[in-house]
């Protein structure tokens, strides 16, 4: 077993280093997505990972990008898993709920509107009061 901090509200046994980061025996999200829909009324959800970083950089998402996708995500979207994700490299782990979905959008570059499939992993905070991004991007990115 890892020895570790744990970020995200619900806490569990960590994955050995190297074995799957999927949380055994979960069927559905962790985190109750009315939870998640109420803390997106009162804050954004902020970029954990260095991985939502990046993807924020590459596809120039800003704070509201995030917050838009993340509603849609829980409103609409599919939840895939959950699973154990870090945040390198101070090694934080917060137990994330994976969601996809797929949405058209105008792609300013084609000239026309385009279905992009989006993938996000998030969290609920310790305190309860902030939502962790471990990863937002179009998939098969």
């Amino acid at each position: 077993m890892v020895s570790s901090i744990i970020v995200s509200q619900y806490s569990g046994e960590l994955p050995e280093s190297g074995k799957s980061r999927k949380i055994k025996g979960v069927t559905g999200p962790l985190y109750d997505p009315a939870k998640v829909l109420e803390i997106l009324n009162v804050k954004q959800p902020i970029a954990w990972a260095n991985g939502c970083i990046s993807d924020m950089q590459k596809w120039s998402f800003d704070g509201d990008d995030l917050e838009e996708l993340t509603r849609y995500a829980i409103e609409h979207g599919q939840y895939i898993d959950s699973e154990w994700c870090t945040n390198k490299p101070n090694g934080a782990f917060a137990a994330c709920d994976s969601y996809r979905f797929t949405r058209r959008e105008w792609n300013e570059n084609a000239y026309r509107e385009m279905s992009f499939n989006y993938y996000i992993k998030v969290a609920i905070g310790k305190t309860g009061k902030v939502l962790l991004l471990a990863s937002c991007h179009p998939s098969g990115s």
